[in-house]
């Protein structure tokens, strides 16, 4: 009986694991910024808006529960998500907390009420729309991660870039713009911008991990 109970605590420990190693708001961060792309610790702690030193630490923990992996580049040291299964655990623990937390909903109720969100049933429909020319779809995001992976049919159109670069987008048709998921407000500002130009523009919440999720 001894025996079984200490098989089993050891399982249940190697799983928490898992969780103490995403038990951070900003090592959750980290993972949802290395769902866009691999980055340098560098333009991670840039992202997250903390320290490089702390960035590096909360690295450690995520590399230690194998969820990141690394490697050396030259001079710089490249972090990428361990597999596509890390961001499926992101956005599944995500919906999870939307799902329960009624603070949480509240805050994304607030946000989304300040922007204009596209509203379809599904990637499919969107899809569609983009595939027969009906919408236009721009990605936000920097051009590193447009490249990493994008929607089908999204142009890169970076937000740094969007007010110089607004004559390449048509008037006549809607225009929807994502960025890195529903935490993200790059997209939110780029609706802004184009709206305040005289474009109909529209906020599409989900991101590429958020897409590649509800196909799998």
């Amino acid at each position: 009986m001894t025996t079984n109970r200490n098989i089993k605590d050891a399982l249940y420990e190697q799983v928490a694991r898992v969780a103490k190693a995403t038990a951070s708001p900003k090592r959750l961060e980290l993972i949802e910024l290395l769902c866009q792309a691999p980055k340098t610790v560098e333009v991670l702690a840039r992202e997250a808006e903390i320290s490089v030193k702390l960035a590096s630490a909360h690295l450690k923990e995520l590399r230690a529960a194998r969820l990141v992996e690394n490697e050396r580049q030259g001079k710089y040291i490249i972090y990428r998500l361990a597999n596509e299964d890390v961001a499926r655990f992101w956005v599944t623990i995500r919906l999870l907390a939307e799902d329960r937390l009624f603070e949480l909903q509240d805050a994304l109720r607030q946000l989304s009420e300040a922007t204009h969100e596209w509203v379809g049933n599904g990637p499919a429909e969107l899809l569609t729309k983009a595939r027969k020319k009906e919408v236009v779809v721009i990605d936000v995001r920097p051009d590193n991660e447009y490249a990493a992976g994008h929607l089908p049919f999204a142009r890169s159109m970076p937000l740094a870039e969007l007010k110089s670069r607004i004559a390449e987008l048509p008037k006549d048709k809607p225009i929807i713009a994502y960025c890195r998921g529903p935490f993200c407000l790059m997209s939110a500002d780029a609706v802004k911008l184009l709206r305040s130009q005289g474009f109909e523009a529209l906020q599409l919440r989900e991101g590429v991990a958020e897409w590649e999720a509800e196909k799998a």
